[in-house]
């Protein structure tokens, strides 16, 4: 029965508004009071009850909610025959009730706009080698999927043949169509624009990068901060209170209907919403424009950010490096070189594979006794020679012997910003090569933006040599660049301006820099929603697009500014309230019901503001260098 009339409360709403009108036009109208106080005895009970129920379920699990507070007060009314207080009472309690559903939805459009446009089937390669349509749950890893122009890429996967243009904004935030070809990635609940693909599924169900991203939404709006915890605390002793000074009110003036009124006026109904709303809306706004914030604290700490600590290569720069310079020494080059590409081309570090792009065509030679060494590079034995190819720590442990003009080179590649990498065989140095890579466009601007936003410190921490990374912290203003850093280097260093007091956020790709990302008050993670990217940060900015980060930032500022706007609001109005009811003629039950509910909508939409959220001057990022 309690179910049955809790599902109809939206119905029960509108019968009691009728109700109540036709009490109205009957009283002043017909000036009839009998039909009046029936219509308005019929509304109280239609109303009260959901309520009640409400009030009873909350006290089953030992919670005075605002429900019970409503149900007091209401019951009081109609017992001292105020028809018309308890009628318009409930009525705009489930009035409010209803538009606060409403809007709150609105809220959480970005996971609704998420959820239906999910993909729900694929067409699969069957043993007859047709292709047949399936639902999106019957395809598993492995599998050949054909997408036609128009369809939804049902699973993240690999364009085998074919080739067209994918929207991605779904999981990018950027309409701008990305062309794909054999080999490039895909990702589900992206849309093909034109052109016909087959793909191969990589990752299926939840574990695409659509369902990882609909999943971590839904957890960071179901998640609270520390300012909704304290305010769920604040509420458990509130409401006790307010019952307790109604009850004092009531022994001490002798005023029913005046204590009543302090029960419904001291209704804390604003202060419970108002912070929750306001993280829904900033979680949903992220998530439309590529940003997943991973929760209300992530919002309170990433607000607070002091100083922001980058990894160099892939996140300041574009992570595509190429041989800049190159110089050989002594003889036999071009069989150094075939031991080099021997080496490299097992490896899928980006050196690696912008030095077997220079070389090109050369003889490949089989590679024993592989041995990485940390920090420095790889000793391998190829055809029976011992190479070493690494930096020039690495060279010193080899005992490599450097000429004045080798180590001249050295110095001066390292001035041009290049990445150093040398090859030695049998303990003689045979190549030096200079790789580097490119700053990102827009970074610049970008950078300057987080500035603005009250970022004090920016700083570059990077594996790379001093002389490289001082060049990119020059043309990019950064407050301090630091070379030479392992991951544990890297840790250490965020540890200790963390001991310092300072609130600091990491940048990095998610992978070698994950200590870091895991360590610092807040880990930001560039990266094409990859697994490790999306698992170990706080924050993912999709499609490694670091215009998003200064979003993000002027997101998490304007969120936690307007939790601390709809607090004051909720308790402003409950303070202006009371103080009517015992400074002032014209407050009564209904009109102060009346501002309650008005006063939940205020925060309802100042948090719904949120959505609509952009930062100034976004655009300039894709300009300004």
């Amino acid at each position: 029965m309690q179910l049955k009339i809790l599902s109809q409360k939206n119905r029960i709403t509108w019968i009691s508004g009728v109700l109540i009108v036709l009490g109205f036009i009957f009283r002043f109208g017909f000036n009839n009071l009998t039909i009046f106080n029936i219509t308005f005895i019929i509304a109280s009970i239609l109303g009260a009850a959901p309520i009640a129920i409400q009030a009873y379920q909350a006290l089953r699990v030992k919670v005075v909610s605002i429900d019970v507070l409503v149900t007091i007060a209401v019951g009081g009314a109609f017992l001292i025959q105020n028809y018309e207080e308890s009628a318009i009472v409930t009525f705009l309690f489930l009035f409010g009730g209803f538009l606060e559903q409403r809007t709150l939805n609105q809220t959480r459009s970005a996971i609704k706009e998420l959820t239906e446009i999910a993909p729900e089937s694929a067409l699969k390669l069957m043993d007859d080698g047709e292709f047949e349509e399936v639902d999106v749950d019957d395809v598993d890893e492995g599998d050949i999927l054909l997408v036609k122009t128009g369809a939804k890429v049902p699973v993240d996967g690999t364009v085998l043949t074919g080739e067209g243009y994918i929207n991605e904004a779904s999981i990018t935030g950027e309409s701008e169509p990305v062309g794909k070809e054999k080999g490039a990635n895909v990702f589900a609940g992206t849309i093909l624009e034109n052109g016909t693909i087959q793909i191969r599924a990589d990752r299926v169900g939840e574990d695409t990068t659509f369902g990882k991203i609909i999943e971590l939404v839904e957890e960071a709006q179901d998640s609270k901060s520390e300012a909704e915890r304290f305010i769920d605390r604040f509420s458990k002793w509130y409401t006790p209170a307010v019952l307790v000074l109604a009850f004092f009110v009531w022994i001490f003036s002798k005023d029913v209907e005046l204590a009543i009124t302090v029960l419904v006026l001291g209704c804390p109904g604003a202060l419970v919403i108002g912070v929750p709303v306001s993280n829904v809306a900033g979680i949903g706004n992220g998530a439309r424009h590529g940003v997943l914030l991973k929760g209300s604290e992530v919002i309170h700490d990433f607000s607070r950010v002091e100083t922001i600590l980058f990894d160099k290569t892939g996140t300041l720069t574009v992570g595509n490096p190429e041989v800049a310079e190159k110089i050989y020494y002594g003889t036999n080059i071009d069989e150094a070189l075939g031991y080099l590409a021997s080496i490299e081309r097992e490896s899928d570090h980006p050196l690696a594979k912008a030095i077997i792009k220079d070389i090109g065509e050369t003889n490949y030679s089989p590679v024993v006794d592989t041995e990485v060494v940390k920090g420095g590079g790889i000793v391998a034995t190829v055809n029976g020679h011992r190479v070493a190819v690494g930096n020039v720590a690495l060279m010193e442990k080899e005992n490599v012997e450097f000429s004045k003009q080798a180590l001249l080179d050295v110095k001066q590649f390292e001035k041009n910003g290049n990445s150093i990498v040398l090859t030695a065989v049998d303990n003689e140095l045979k190549i030096l090569m200079g790789i580097r890579d490119q700053i990102r466009p827009g970074v610049k601007a970008d950078l300057r933006r987080l500035k603005r936003l009250g970022v004090k410190n920016l700083i570059v921490l990077s594996g790379d040599n001093q002389g490289t990374v001082d060049l990119v912290s020059k043309e990019l203003s950064l407050t301090e660049a630091h070379g030479h850093m392992l991951p544990e280097n890297k840790a250490a260093y965020l540890k200790n301006l963390q001991e310092q007091g300072q609130i600091v956020a990491f940048v990095g790709d998610g992978v070698n820099d994950s200590p870091s990302l895991a360590l610092a008050d807040i880990g930001i993670a560039m990266g094409s929603g990859t697994d490790v990217a999306i698992e170990t940060s706080d924050v993912v900015l999709m499609n490694s697009d670091m215009s998003r980060l200064p979003h993000a930032l002027g997101l998490t500022k304007a969120t936690a500014n307007n939790m601390l706007q709809n607090i004051v609001i909720a308790v402003g109005v409950v303070l202006v309230l009371l103080a009517s009811v015992f400074f002032s003629d014209w407050m009564n039950m209904s009109i102060g019901m009346l501002v309650h509910e008005a006063s939940i909508l205020a925060v309802i939409f100042n948090g719904m503001r949120l959505l609509g959220f952009k930062l100034k001057n976004r655009g300039q990022s894709n300009t300004e260098k």
